[in-house]
């Protein structure tokens, strides 16, 4: 099978390339950024929109360039390797996903062409703080009350939530806590009345949201969705993390070898060391594994059997989790103490890769998931 990107794609990514490399080669900026009121630069956001970046996965008819799940994974891992803060993952992948799976054309013409153009930004609140991993665990409710739904309940860690302008919520319609059955999502304008926000920086400095919805009412119209497109939606995200962690790890690996040709002990190189030589082998082998398990996921997430993308998401998250925990582990490792200060990128490094290993599950949930 032939892996080589088209003509397209690789203009693609140099493109993205030299568009992180003016806005996050210089580390001092991305704390800068980190430290602006919403966690990340406007401005930065808007160079996404001219790039074309924010319009890459949706249809023409909305304003898109029509990319799919490849031309992604290009710009992931290119955000994988930056650390970049702004929410391209909750907005234009999940929240997405969601959006071009679930929505009907009028929401579609109503929030993707403002999505694309960087005019809005929307995210997915769906975890609660029982639910772990487990999209089905929702006592969020939604009741009919004419031509509305009335919302009540509470999510956590919501992905760029505290940001976003629109909220795809997933809350109850039926059923009792577990069921799989009775789920509805709802896309709920973010300054609506009864919605609540608290925002706070995340471990890797992204930002994430605890909200609150009293009495919220939402046009039957903005019901967008159920379980099935949730997942499908979750599926997205997931090949689009095991991207990301491929270009974190593909820096933290080349910072290491770079760090290792200059520091010395007993007047030499560590990179002499034969010891030290084998385990920056090996984690360019893991790099390598976790890459071929990127591509199967971009070439796998299309698949419209649920059960079987289900399952190779699976086998691509655990596989990519253990690389990036022994990737992230060798680097601190290798480099000593300075590894673990603020002031250092490779402490960020491995934060961001932990942080993508808890995503929608580590990579100890999906071998449960794949052994089942």
């Amino acid at each position: 099978m032939d892996f080589d990107f088209t003509e397209e794609q690789r203009l693609l990514r140099d493109s993205v390339g030299k568009l992180f490399a003016s806005r996050y080669a210089d580390f001092e900026k991305r704390k800068a950024y980190a430290k602006l009121p919403e966690g990340f630069d406007r401005a930065v956001w808007a160079e996404y929109a001219e790039a074309g970046l924010l319009a890459l996965p949706f249809d023409e008819a909305q304003g898109g360039f029509g990319g799919g799940p490849v031309e992604t994974m290009i710009v992931m891992e290119e955000i994988g390797k930056a650390l970049a803060l702004e929410p391209y993952l909750a907005a234009i992948v999940f929240a997405g996903a969601v959006l071009r799976h679930g929505s009907s054309a009028a929401v579609r013409d109503e929030v993707i062409p403002a999505l694309a153009a960087g005019e809005t930004i929307v995210a997915v609140a769906h975890t609660e703080r029982s639910s772990r991993h487990d999209l089905e665990d929702v006592t969020t409710t939604a009741k009919r009350d004419g031509d509305h739904f009335i919302l009540e309940g509470e999510k956590s860690v919501v992905l760029g939530g505290d940001t976003a302008d629109w909220l795809i919520v997933s809350a109850r319609l039926a059923g009792s806590r577990r069921d799989r059955d009775g789920i509805g999502l709802f896309l709920v304008d973010a300054k609506a009345e009864g919605v609540s926000r608290r925002g706070y920086p995340m471990q890797d400095l992204l930002r994430g949201a605890e909200i609150s919805l009293a009495s919220v009412r939402v046009p039957a119209a903005r019901q967008i969705g159920d379980l099935a497109v949730l997942e499908r939606a979750r599926d997205e995200t997931i090949a689009a993390l095991c991207a990301e962690a491929v270009g974190a790890m593909e820096a933290l690996v080349g910072l290491t070898v770079d760090y290792m040709k200059q520091r010395k002990q007993f007047g030499v190189a560590i990179s002499v060391f034969q010891a030290l030589q084998h385990r920056a082998v090996d984690m360019y082998v893991a790099l390598e594994q976790a890459r071929s398990l990127a591509i199967f996921a971009a070439l796998s997430v299309a698949d419209d059997d649920a059960e079987a993308r289900g399952k190779a998401m699976a086998l691509a998250k655990a596989g990519v989790g253990k690389a990036l925990h022994f990737v992230g582990q060798q680097a601190i490792q290798l480099h000593g103490g300075i590894a673990m200060t603020m002031e250092y990128k490779a402490g960020h490094y491995f934060k961001r890769l932990t942080m993508i290993d808890t995503m929608f599950g580590n990579a100890d949930h999906h071998r449960r998931r794949l052994a089942a």
